[in-house]
C-alpha cells in the first residue's frame, strides 16, 4: 500500500458514454440496443449502449456480429462534437467540487476531494451532488459510475466494479477481496498481452500478482515493467491528480483507424497509412513540435509493428514518409502477400521537442518547404483536415471519423470558455 492513505479520490467514469448521449439527444433510441459506428460507415462498432452490452454485443464487434445477435439493433454513426460538448458540461460541474480535476479521457476524469469533501457533506455528499446535476444539466439517460479510494490505481479500478450508474470504495478492509475476484486487465498497463504472460507464469489475479517474487517479474519483463507491475500488486500509485488547467506536456501523437474492411489491396492500405501520417504531421506542426521516434502497427491475419529512434527530427509527410517505408521493409514480404489482409493501422511518434530547440541537420526544411507547409495547413485549418492532399492519396477515400488530435486542439482552442 502507498503511504498517501489520507487522500480521497474519485474516479468518475460515464456508462456506454458514446450510446447513452445519443439516446439523450434521440429519444426513439432509448431503451433500444444500439451501436454507434464512424461516419464512413465502417463495420466495427465503437461503443454500444447498455442494452446492446446485455445482450452480448461490445465495443469491437462487427455490425455484422452484432446484427446475428440482435436483428433489430440500430446503428447510429458518431458526433464527436456532440461528445465533447457533453464532456465540457461535465467538467462544468465538476470543478464546483474540487480544483484537482484531472481529465483522463473524453468520459472519463479524477478528482482530489481530499481538502473539499468537508464542504459538501462528505465524499458521498460530492457524489450525490454530481449525480443530481449529471441528470439535471446533461439528461437523465446519461449516468456515471464511481470509484473511491486513496490513489488513482484503487479508484479507477473500483468504478468498474458496479457498473451502471454505481458507487464503489476501496479501502484496506476490502482490497485483497477486490484483488482476488479483479481481473488482471481491470486495472490499467495490464492489457491481453501482458495478461497472457501472466498467466504463464501463473499469475492469474492481481491477488497473484500481489505475491510473486520481483526476480520472477524481473526476468521475464525487465526492471521498470516488472516495477510497475510490482506497484499495482501491492496497491502503490504516487502519481497526483493534476488539474486539466495544468496538463503535462504532450509526449506523444499516435492516430489509430479501423478499415471499413479486411483489405487486401496493399495500395489502398499504404494510402490509409499515409494519410494517418499526415495528421499526425499536422498535429505535431499545431503543437510546434518534432518527433525523433516514429512507430507503427498493422494488424489484420498478419500483425506488422516498427518502431526506431532517429538522429534527427521530423514534422512533415515528406520526411516521415520514406521513415515508414524504411520501418516496413523487414516484413514487406509478409505484406505483400495476397492473402494478407490488414483490418487496423496505428501509427504514433514520441521524442518530443519544441521547434524551436531542436537542432538544425543538413536536411533541415527549407524556406519554400517551411512556406507550403503554413499554407497547406492554413487550407485545412480552414476547410477541414485533408482538403490538400498528397498526390499518392488523391484518389483514396478520405477518412471521415474525427481525428483525435484535431479534438484535442479544437478543445485547447477555446480555453474550455465555460469552464473559466
Amino acid at each position: 500500500m502507498d503511504n498517501s492513505k489520507d487522500k480521497i479520490i474519485l474516479h468518475i467514469d460515464f456508462d456506454s458514454f458514446f450510446a447513452s448521449v445519443e439516446q439523450q439527444y434521440d429519444p426513439k433510441l432509448r431503451n433500444r440496443p444500439i451501436g454507434v459506428t464512424a461516419k464512413n460507415g465502417r463495420t466495427c462498432i465503437i461503443a454500444s449502449s447498455r442494452e446492446a452490452k446485455r445482450l452480448g454485443i461490445k465495443t469491437a464487434s462487427r455490425t455484422y456480429d452484432a446484427l446475428k445477435i440482435c436483428p433489430t439493433i440500430l446503428f447510429t454513426p458518431a458526433d464527436f462534437v456532440k461528445y465533447w460538448e457533453t464532456s465540457k458540461k461535465f467538467l462544468n460541474i465538476c470543478k464546483d467540487y474540487s480544483p484537482f480535476v484531472e481529465i483522463f479521457s473524453i468520459d472519463e476524469v479524477f478528482i482530489d476531494v481530499t481538502k473539499t469533501m468537508h464542504l459538501f457533506d462528505g465524499t458521498y455528499g460530492i457524489i450525490q451532488r454530481i449525480k443530481e446535476r449529471i441528470e439535471k444539466e446533461i439528461g437523465e439517460y446519461i449516468t456515471a459510475s464511481f470509484g473511491v479510494s486513496h490513489n488513482k490505481l484503487l479508484a479507477k479500478l473500483a468504478s468498474g466494479m458496479n457498473k451502471p450508474d454505481g458507487i464503489f470504495e476501496i479501502n484496506a478492509g476490502n482490497l485483497s477481496e477486490v484483488y482476488k475476484k479483479a481481473k488482471l486487465t481491470d486495472v490499467c498497463r495490464i492489457g491481453e498481452r501482458i495478461s497472457n504472460r501472466l498467466n504463464k507464469l501463473g499469475i492469474y489475479n492481481l491477488l497473484d500478482l500481489r505475491t510473486v517474487s520481483g526476480n520472477i517479474l524481473r526476468e521475464e519483463f525487465g526492471n521498470i515493467y516488472s516495477q510497475i507491475l510490482k506497484n499495482i500488486g501491492i496497491a502503490r500509485d504516487d502519481s497526483e491528480v493534476i488539474p486539466y488547467t495544468q496538463a503535462p506536456a504532450v509526449k506523444s501523437v499516435g492516430r489509430n483507424y479501423c478499415l471499413a474492411q479486411n483489405e487486401y489491396d496493399k495500395k489502398k492500405i499504404l494510402q490509409n497509412v499515409y494519410e494517418l501520417l499526415e495528421e499526425v504531421c499536422i498535429k505535431l506542426r499545431r503543437l510546434n513540435k518534432k518527433a525523433r521516434i516514429l512507430g507503427f502497427s498493422l494488424r489484420g491475419n498478419i500483425n506488422i509493428h516498427g518502431r526506431k529512434t532517429y538522429n534527427f527530427y521530423f514534422d512533415n509527410i515528406k520526411e516521415i514518409r520514406p521513415l515508414f517505408k524504411e520501418l516496413l521493409k523487414k516484413d514487406i514480404k509478409i505484406f505483400n502477400l495476397s492473402a494478407s489482409y490488414i483490418r487496423q493501422i496505428g501509427v504514433w511518434v514520441s521524442g518530443l521537442e519544441e521547434k524551436g530547440k531542436v537542432p538544425l541537420s543538413l536536411f533541415d526544411e527549407t524556406p519554400k518547404r517551411k512556406f507550403l507547409d503554413k499554407t497547406i495547413d492554413k487550407i485545412n485549418d480552414k476547410f477541414g483536415d485533408h482538403t490538400i492532399r498528397n498526390g499518392f492519396l488523391l484518389y483514396s477515400e478520405k477518412l471521415t471519423t474525427v481525428p483525435n488530435g484535431y479534438m484535442a486542439d479544437k478543445y485547447e482552442r477555446t480555453k474550455l470558455a465555460s469552464t473559466g
